[in-house]
């Protein structure tokens, strides 16, 4: 044995030094040719890329005129692979906004020469992707800029739009030179492999054509963006706004479609009425429902104080893509509705550029094996966690129970008893309730842990079962919860959701005379507050039977329901408070009832589950001997604003 050993150690280290001595002798050229690669490189010219654009037939005839409609797609892509003989993939964006109101902090639109070739594509994909061998292709959802159609906001033809032009790529559907003509096209230089991206509608639309199950579609990056449209519209029967569909395809449709499209217009207002019903055409509008054909990787962005599309939409989508075993990573921020490229540009960028690395190119670089999740803890302080929620993470029941005072009561692990009533006030929101958080009002009850000793972590979606006693035919409900303790966080409430746009510029890709790769900057912008709002659910009342089918209240009856949360990822630190309040209308969030009801709480029938990491071990041990301190309460953020909170894209 010492023999064999020592032979095999000597035949070893022979081979290591013939292999050393080869790749010394190797020249440079030939010694990176034995490497794989691990990052795209901009190796071609931006400036003398490709520009078309393709008209690509959906199959559907949306506006009625006897033909099929045709989508336009524009296209950057390098030169040199087709001469080279070689195939690139594809970076998509569909969007309803690239000419009615722009993409981006700086709201870029679209732009073409005398040929109608793209000049300006918005954004930076095509600068920074085109030279590191990529094509990009920003196509024009139907009903809007040049694209035939009508609108029907993330339905059949809408999701239509984009399949339509994965499938052309593909070598599965027929495009055409221009909008009319008869011309046919076929994308020979590309080996089909796409991705789709999208902030808002845009990613909605990257969420819809994923649930299709459409082969060639490798990964999607949907950038605080809706899983289901009735969930932008409807929380549980509670309206949050006053608009609809219809209202929403009028906004972003071409003059064309807004000749042709009544009908598609009548259909999206019966088909949505403001009861808060679910009807098919929400159904048709569900994409979680279909998460089970979803085969694309899916890197998930959202803000977690997202007052426009809802962090209820990464919730329920995350869920289900878990559940059918869907790849899956994620960022969580503190902004509202903003793109990373905004708030965390340089890491972003490298991430992205390597997750399409790998899911497109194939390469190893190990993305894949990076922690699932980055969540900003504190402004520009970002921390991982290798899967999310973590798997510590159990659904803890903590009860409200009464207090001393009438409508101020406590938050533990023992069932409550007793009732506590309030009378809703449209006037009033979360804002005014947790500035009054350890103060008894009429509009609200609150239920608050004494001090904690230890840290607690709420990570995914928390749901609160209320029984509620109305004095009325209809009551809305909110139940948010609220971190009660000072803290500097990004300042969401602002217009700018968390953000300042600084004048200084930066660059990422490569420029042109008619497209800048250069950007502003931006910065946090904070707010030093007394407490946080982090999570937060609504529902009418007359919603109890879970069915979608919202049914008058008889005054005086009780009645159950669960108010499902949006999923968030928050720790509550040593020294503050965890709170949860229960009231009515949550002004600016959610639209009143008809009436202007009381409601009774049944403690004793009414508890909160909470995503909690660790379990009720782990709140136990925060809330065992805790006191409530008497330091008075300072102010939060202002409350939300409400302009164009129903506008996706906002």
């Amino acid at each position: 044995m010492p023999i064999r050993t020592r032979f095999t150690t000597w035949r070893t280290l022979v081979a290591a030094a013939v292999t050393a001595l080869t790749a010394a002798l190797l020249t440079p050229v030939a010694a990176q040719a034995t490497a794989a690669p691990r990052e795209s490189e901009p190796v071609y010219s931006y400036a003398n890329a490709v520009r078309e654009t393709v008209w690509v037939d959906t199959g559907l005839d949306s506006d009625g005129d006897g033909r099929t409609d045709r989508v336009a797609a524009d296209i950057v892509r390098p030169a040199e692979p087709a001469r080279q003989g070689r195939k690139v993939p594809v970076i998509m964006e569909a969007s309803p906004y690239y000419s009615c109101c722009g993409r981006g902090n700086e709201n870029q639109t679209k732009t073409y020469d005398t040929r109608g070739h793209v000049v300006r594509m918005p954004l930076f994909y095509d600068n920074y992707f085109v030279p590191r061998g990529y094509a990009f292709v920003g196509v024009d959802l139907a009903g809007t800029d040049r694209s035939d159609g009508c609108v029907d906001v993330g339905g059949r033809s809408d999701i239509r739009s984009a399949k339509a032009v994965i499938d052309w790529l593909n070598g599965r559907a027929r495009a055409y030179s221009s909008r009319t003509g008869t011309t046919s096209v076929r994308a020979t230089w590309t080996d089909g492999a796409t991705g789709m991206i999208g902030k808002s509608w845009d990613g909605t639309i990257a969420n819809g054509v994923a649930a299709t199950g459409v082969k060639g579609l490798r990964t999607i990056v949907p950038i605080s963006s809706i899983s289901s449209w009735y969930d932008y519209y409807f929380a549980q029967g509670a309206p949050l706004g006053a608009d609809g569909p219809a209202d929403l395809a009028g906004y972003v449709q071409s003059d064309a479609a807004q000749a042709h499209c009544a009908a598609v217009h009548k259909e999206l207002t019966d088909g949505a009425p403001r009861s808060g019903d679910r009807t098919p055409l929400w159904t048709a509008r569900d994409y979680v429902k279909d998460a089970a054909r979803v085969r694309a990787s899916v890197f998930l962005v959202h803000g977690m104080q997202d007052l426009n599309v809802r962090t209820q939409h990464v919730g329920q989508w995350w869920n289900a893509l878990a559940k059918n075993g869907v790849r899956r990573k994620i960022w969580l921020s503190q902004t509202g509705h903003v793109d990373p490229f905004d708030y965390r540009r340089g890491a972003w960028v490298d991430t992205l550029h390597r997750w399409f690395d790998h899911e497109l190119l194939g390469y190893d670089n190990g993305v894949d094996r990076e922690p699932m999740a980055d969540i900003e803890r504190h402004p520009d302080h970002w921390v991982t966690s290798a899967v999310w929620p973590p798997h510590a993470t159990r659904t803890t029941i903590m009860y409200p129970a009464a207090g001393t005072r009438a409508g101020l009561g406590t938050l533990g692990p023992r069932p409550g008893t007793g009732t506590e009533t309030f009378t809703d006030d449209p006037k009033l929101g979360e804002t005014d309730w947790a500035a009054h958080l350890t103060t008894p009002t009429p509009e609200k009850a609150a239920f608050l842990t004494g001090t904690l000793t230890h840290d607690v972590r709420l990570s995914g979606s928390a749901r609160v079962t209320v029984t509620a006693t109305p004095t009325t035919s209809t009551a809305h409900l909110t139940a948010v919860l609220v971190d009660l303790g000072p803290d500097t966080i990004r300042d969401y409430a602002d217009d700018a959701e968390g953000i300042t746009t600084l004048t200084d510029r930066t660059c990422w890709g490569e420029s042109t005379a008619g497209d800048s790769a250069c950007f502003k900057a931006t910065a946090a912008k904070t707010a030093a507050v007394g407490h946080t709002v982090f999570s937060r659910g609504w529902a009418d009342l007359g919603q109890y039977a879970g069915d979608g089918t919202g049914r008058p209240l008889t005054p005086g009856r009780a009645y159950t329901i669960t108010l499902d949360l949006a999923a968030t990822d928050h720790v509550v630190p040593r020294g503050h408070r965890l709170a949860l309040i229960i009231a009515g209308t949550d002004k600016d969030l959610v639209d009143p009832p008809s009436t202007t009801p009381a409601l009774t709480l049944d403690l004793s029938r009414t508890a909160a589950g909470l995503p909690l990491v660790g379990g009720a071990p782990a709140v136990t041990r925060a809330t065992s001997g805790t006191t409530a301190p008497t330091a008075a309460l300072r102010s939060g953020v202002r409350a939300p604003h409400p302009a164009a909170r129903h506008i996706p894209a906002s």
